[in-house]
């Protein structure tokens, strides 16, 4: 198949939110069609670039996908199977992507604070990171403030994403900047926050870099940030 075509064919079936050929899609017959994962090996096999593949399949198809729920055409479900789609992409593509030498542009840990058994939102951070091209280390949900902390010193984190779904729980991201700051590591790692409570107001209070309102902006935000790789 010819690389441009292939390319095509997965953003189409990243928006159309199938992983396997046997997804039907927002459009009517495609079950049976080749989807992501299929799609993906193929151009594996037939040698494609795999940067091309994460940046002309993966980042553009979400960048429409995210157009879509901003304009309430889909729906968190329609979001996170299309999320899903660049998961599995992802996680086939590493591997060569290590291989032809693609650096990842930060590490970026992140996780639900403690407390908080919510991670839907968190996981389509985490997975729009991957393909945008950091490099995510995903802590989970109801993540200690120790275990945030040390996972940011022992990656030697560029970046720390806190989710939070409540407003008792949220109080805990400052909490976790706090105790950065008592390690002396506040100052190395750039800190985001998100959530249903959360806004840039509550940022501000605790000393966070940057709130986002979802994933999409998120991408947007550290696209402003320089940080030095290490």
């Amino acid at each position: 198949m010819d690389k441009q075509v292939l390319i095509e064919k997965i953003a189409f079936n990243v928006i159309q939110g199938r992983v396997e050929a046997e997804d039907e899609g927002f459009d009517e017959g495609l079950e049976g069609e080749p989807a992501v994962t299929e799609l993906v090996k193929e151009g594996i096999k037939d040698g494609v670039d795999p940067k091309s593949i994460v940046l002309e399949a993966l980042t553009d198809s979400m960048e429409v996908v995210g157009e879509k729920f901003e304009r309430s055409e889909y729906l968190i479900p329609d979001m996170l199977a299309s999320a899903e789609c660049v998961g599995v992409a992802m996680d086939l593509l590493s591997p060569y992507l290590l291989k032809a030498g693609v650096q990842t542009k930060g590490r970026f840990v992140i996780g639900t604070v403690a407390g908080d058994l919510h991670d839907i939102g968190k996981n389509i951070v985490s997975i729009m990171l991957k393909g945008a091209g950091y490099e995510v280390i995903d802590m989970g949900a109801d993540v200690s403030t120790d275990r945030l902390v040390g996972a940011v010193k022992e990656h030697q984190a560029h970046y720390l994403g806190l989710s939070a779904l409540l407003t008792t729980t949220m109080r805990v991201m400052g909490d976790v900047i706090e105790k950065l700051k008592e390690l002396g590591l506040r100052e190395r790692v750039k800190v985001f926050i998100g959530g249903a409570p959360t806004s840039q107001e509550y940022a501000d209070q605790i000393g966070a870099d940057a709130y986002c309102k979802d994933a999409f902006e998120a991408i947007e935000v550290l696209k402003t940030m320089a940080v030095h790789k290490q």
